[in-house]
């Protein structure tokens, strides 16, 4: 199978699993009208797949870093749909509470491997893994769309429809890692180059965090925000939550394009300045203009995402899977854990009040990121598929995913 196959097929598995991660945020709304959930309410239930998710995505690393477990990719998508499916089927608030946890470790289990997989599939390309970034994004620009489209028509009774794209996840995967098996084992097993620098894997990771919460506190609280902005409409709520996510798709690809013309560090340090300015208008000018403004917000947020992962990878050359679970994991689901702060200023305030303070976060990652150095990247044999050369100059017509 050549790599490009391996990529989309990889990519678009990925977007069937961030559907459920961008569902969470999806169903706010409608828990909001069908149950009255308060704001504070619904933080909880986006905190409940946070926590689980902040908790089991580093273990999971470990786990990979230990012993290649490429089952974990179908497995954990089938988790991950189920505990969304099973969101609306009870009335009962900690039943929600439970399976939309259960979803988190579902999606928890599925990202630190499959960084892992698709860095082997990419050769080790930063075009590569910015295209495997793209089909999450991409799945978390449809949740809003799928779950207007599902539960938009039958209310919350009808989640259990959401379960088909891990289906569709699931069986993606199954033939790449079929004709991956013998080189991820190589992978797993080839001796590591390079020496760990926790100091900047720690920095980096901070970075992320700050991210995270200016990501999820968005995406948490900007369709009811955007809903409030354009005079009650639910349509101008769901519009901006699926441009926040699309934004991202623009954002990754972009991200891993300039990465092969500049290096990291300097493409993620300059799209966060440009993000609080972003974030500033989105949260303060008034009027439609709010839609630019997200997709800015939204694509600037997204231009260091996979470069972060891989730049965690070499920071932590010996411990891949743990870097992933990191950087995937622990620090973007810690955002969640401020979503209930969010939620409670906004109940006793307003909701421009409480996002106000999100414009800080990114101002803080491009301080972060001035402390970071680039890592040199060594490509192993067992990354690049066999009988190519370890180094494809990109073709400016298309990404270098073969």
């Amino acid at each position: 199978m050549r790599r490009n196959l391996s990529i989309t097929l990889l990519s678009v598995g990925h977007g069937c699993v961030d559907v459920y991660q961008g569902a969470v945020a999806s169903l706010v709304p409608f828990f909001v009208v069908e149950r009255a959930y308060s704001y504070a309410a619904v933080s909880g239930i986006v905190l409940a797949a946070s926590v689980l998710s902040s908790v089991a995505q580093p273990l999971f690393g470990m786990l990979t870093d230990r012993r290649a477990m490429p089952w974990l990719l179908p497995v954990s998508t089938l988790v991950g749909g189920a505990g969304i499916a099973l969101s609306g089927v009870s009335d009962s608030y900690t039943v929600t509470l439970v399976v939309v946890a259960v979803s988190g470790v579902g999606v928890a289990a599925y990202h630190p491997e499959s960084a892992r997989v698709a860095r082997v599939a990419s050769g080790g390309s930063h075009s590569g893994m910015a295209w495997f970034s793209l089909g999450g994004n991409l799945g978390f620009a449809l949740a809003p769309v799928t779950v207007a489209a599902v539960v938009g028509i039958g209310g919350l009774s009808l989640t259990p429809l959401l379960v088909l794209p891990a289906v569709a996840g699931a069986a993606l995967c199954l033939p790449v890692l079929r004709v991956l098996g013998t080189r991820l084992s190589d992978a797993a097993e080839a001796p590591v180059t390079g020496k760990d620098d926790r100091v900047s894997f720690v920095r980096l990771s901070l970075a992320v965090v700050c991210r995270s919460i200016a990501f999820i506190g968005l995406s948490t609280f900007i369709s009811l925000f955007a809903t409030e902005r354009m005079d009650g409409s639910k349509t101008a709520g769901t519009a901006a939550l699926f441009l926040l996510y699309l934004g991202g798709a623009v954002g990754s690809v972009l991200g891993g394009a300039l990465a092969d013309r500049w290096d990291r560090v300097r493409v993620s340090r300059w799209s966060y300045l440009v993000t609080a300015c972003s974030i500033a208008g989105l949260v303060f000018v008034p009027g439609p203009v709010l839609y630019l403004f997200v997709i800015l917000t939204s694509a600037g947020l997204y231009v260091p995402f996979s470069l972060q992962v891989t730049l965690g990878q070499d920071y932590l050359p010996s411990r891949i899977g743990t870097a992933s679970g990191i950087t995937l994991g622990l620090t973007v689901s810690i955002g969640g854990l401020i979503s209930p702060v969010i939620g409670t200023v906004a109940d006793r305030t307003s909701l421009q009040t409480a996002l106000a303070p999100l414009i800080l976060m990114p101002v803080l990652a491009w301080l972060l990121f001035k402390t970071l150095p680039e890592p040199a990247v060594p490509v192993s044999e067992n990354t690049a598929p066999k009988g190519e050369d370890t180094h494809v100059e990109p073709s400016p017509a298309q990404p270098d995913l073969r």
